[in-house]
C-alpha cells in the first residue's frame, strides 16, 4: 500500500505548461456556448422539479395530520358512549373507500 502511495506522490504531472496537443484546438475540448445553456437548463429543471417535490411532500403530509386530527377526534367522541357515533365513524362513503365523497 506505501508502494502505490509513494508512486503516486513521484509520478510527474504530463505537461504542466498547458499547451494543447499538436491538431487540437480550444473549441475542440471545451463545451463552448451551447454547453453552458444545456447545463444551465438543467440546473433550472432540476431546482423546479426539486422544489415541486418539496411542497407535494408538503401536501401529502398536511392532509396526513388532518386526517390523523379527524380521526382522533371520532375516537374522543366513540369515547363518550354515543353509539351512531361509533357507526359513523366505521361506515363507508358511497364511494366505499371511507374518504372525502366526491361525485
Amino acid at each position: 500500500m506505501h508502494h502505490l502511495i509513494l508512486a503516486l506522490t513521484v509520478t510527474p504531472s504530463p505537461d504542466p505548461t498547458g499547451t494543447l496537443r499538436p491538431g487540437l484546438s480550444e473549441d475542440q475540448v471545451t463545451p463552448g456556448t451551447w454547453g453552458f445553456v444545456l447545463t444551465a437548463f438543467i440546473v433550472i429543471l432540476t431546482t423546479f422539479l426539486i422544489v415541486d417535490m418539496v411542497r407535494r411532500i408538503r401536501r401529502v403530509r398536511y392532509r396526513a395530520q388532518v386526517e390523523e386530527a379527524r380521526l382522533a377526534a371520532e375516537a374522543d367522541n366513540a369515547d363518550g358512549g354515543s353509539e351512531s357515533a361509533v357507526e359513523a365513524s366505521s361506515s363507508t362513503d358511497e364511494n366505499g373507500d371511507g374518504g372525502p365523497r366526491t361525485r
